[in-house]
Protein backbone atom coordinates (compact mmCIF):
# COMPACT_ATOMS: atom_id res chain seq x y z
CA UNK A 1 0.00 0.00 0.00
CA UNK A 2 2.75 2.58 0.75
CA UNK A 3 4.17 2.00 -2.74
CA UNK A 4 0.72 2.57 -4.26
CA UNK A 5 0.32 5.84 -2.38
CA UNK A 6 3.79 6.95 -3.51
CA UNK A 7 3.04 6.02 -7.12
CA UNK A 8 -0.28 7.91 -7.08
CA UNK A 9 1.40 10.96 -5.52
CA UNK A 10 4.04 10.88 -8.27
CA UNK A 11 1.33 10.56 -10.92
CA UNK A 12 -0.59 13.47 -9.40
CA UNK A 13 2.53 15.65 -9.55
CA UNK A 14 3.19 14.68 -13.18
CA UNK A 15 -0.49 15.17 -14.03
CA UNK A 16 -0.36 18.76 -12.77
CA UNK A 17 2.13 19.55 -15.55
CA UNK A 18 -0.46 18.64 -18.21
CA UNK A 19 -3.60 20.11 -16.68
CA UNK A 20 -4.40 23.81 -16.84
CA UNK A 21 -6.84 23.60 -13.94
CA UNK A 22 -7.53 20.66 -11.66
CA UNK A 23 -11.09 21.82 -10.93
CA UNK A 24 -13.58 19.09 -11.85
CA UNK A 25 -10.88 17.27 -13.82
CA UNK A 26 -10.88 13.48 -13.60
CA UNK A 27 -7.85 12.08 -11.82
CA UNK A 28 -6.80 9.84 -14.72
CA UNK A 29 -5.90 11.72 -17.89
CA UNK A 30 -4.22 10.91 -21.17
CA UNK A 31 -0.54 11.76 -21.36
CA UNK A 32 0.01 11.71 -25.11
CA UNK A 33 -1.18 12.63 -28.55
CA UNK A 34 -4.08 14.90 -29.29
CA UNK A 35 -5.78 13.73 -26.05
CA UNK A 36 -2.99 15.12 -23.85
CA UNK A 37 -4.57 16.36 -20.64
CA UNK A 38 -8.00 15.01 -21.58
CA UNK A 39 -9.86 12.50 -19.39
CA UNK A 40 -8.65 8.95 -19.90
CA UNK A 41 -11.11 7.13 -22.12
CA UNK A 42 -12.71 3.81 -21.20
CA UNK A 43 -10.83 1.84 -23.86
CA UNK A 44 -7.48 3.26 -22.74
CA UNK A 45 -8.26 2.63 -19.06
CA UNK A 46 -9.11 -1.00 -19.82
CA UNK A 47 -6.03 -1.40 -22.02
CA UNK A 48 -3.75 -0.08 -19.26
CA UNK A 49 -5.49 -2.19 -16.62
CA UNK A 50 -5.15 -5.34 -18.73
CA UNK A 51 -1.45 -4.66 -19.27
CA UNK A 52 -0.88 -4.14 -15.53
CA UNK A 53 -2.97 -7.20 -14.65
CA UNK A 54 -0.92 -9.36 -16.98
CA UNK A 55 2.40 -7.97 -15.71
CA UNK A 56 1.33 -8.60 -12.11
CA UNK A 57 0.28 -12.14 -12.96
CA UNK A 58 -3.23 -11.77 -11.57
CA UNK A 59 -5.27 -14.89 -12.15
CA UNK A 60 -8.98 -15.38 -12.45
CA UNK A 61 -10.96 -16.38 -9.36
CA UNK A 62 -14.40 -15.62 -10.73
CA UNK A 63 -16.66 -16.38 -13.63
CA UNK A 64 -14.64 -14.47 -16.23
CA UNK A 65 -11.58 -15.29 -18.31
CA UNK A 66 -9.45 -12.82 -16.31
CA UNK A 67 -9.91 -10.20 -13.57
CA UNK A 68 -11.64 -7.11 -14.95
CA UNK A 69 -11.23 -3.47 -14.03
CA UNK A 70 -14.81 -3.42 -12.73
CA UNK A 71 -13.94 -6.31 -10.38
CA UNK A 72 -11.78 -3.90 -8.35
CA UNK A 73 -14.88 -1.86 -7.64
CA UNK A 74 -16.72 -4.92 -6.33
CA UNK A 75 -13.72 -5.95 -4.24
CA UNK A 76 -13.55 -2.50 -2.68
CA UNK A 77 -17.25 -2.50 -1.75
CA UNK A 78 -17.19 -5.99 -0.26
CA UNK A 79 -14.02 -5.36 1.74
CA UNK A 80 -15.45 -2.11 3.08
CA UNK A 81 -18.60 -3.93 4.21
CA UNK A 82 -16.54 -6.69 5.84
CA UNK A 83 -14.44 -4.14 7.73
CA UNK A 84 -17.54 -2.36 8.97
CA UNK A 85 -19.01 -5.67 10.09
CA UNK A 86 -15.79 -6.62 11.92
CA UNK A 87 -15.76 -3.21 13.63
CA UNK A 88 -19.40 -3.55 14.70
CA UNK A 89 -20.44 -0.59 12.58
CA UNK A 90 -24.14 -0.24 11.74
CA UNK A 91 -23.91 -1.18 8.06
CA UNK A 92 -27.44 0.04 7.31
CA UNK A 93 -26.35 3.52 8.42
CA UNK A 94 -23.24 3.43 6.21
CA UNK A 95 -24.84 2.15 2.99
CA UNK A 96 -25.81 5.63 1.81
CA UNK A 97 -22.24 6.84 2.27
CA UNK A 98 -20.86 3.81 0.43
CA UNK A 99 -23.33 4.08 -2.44
CA UNK A 100 -22.66 7.82 -2.79
CA UNK A 101 -18.89 7.24 -2.74
CA UNK A 102 -19.29 4.67 -5.48
CA UNK A 103 -21.29 7.11 -7.62
CA UNK A 104 -24.81 5.74 -7.22
CA UNK A 105 -27.34 8.56 -7.34
CA UNK A 106 -30.34 6.46 -6.30
CA UNK A 107 -30.71 3.31 -4.25
CA UNK A 108 -33.55 0.97 -5.16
Amino acid sequence: MPTTVAALAKYRKTRAQHVVTATDMPFLISRRGNRLGEPLGDRQAHRVFNMLRDRLGWTNRGGHAAPRLHDLRHTFAIRRLMLWHADGTDIDQMMLALSTYMGHAEIF
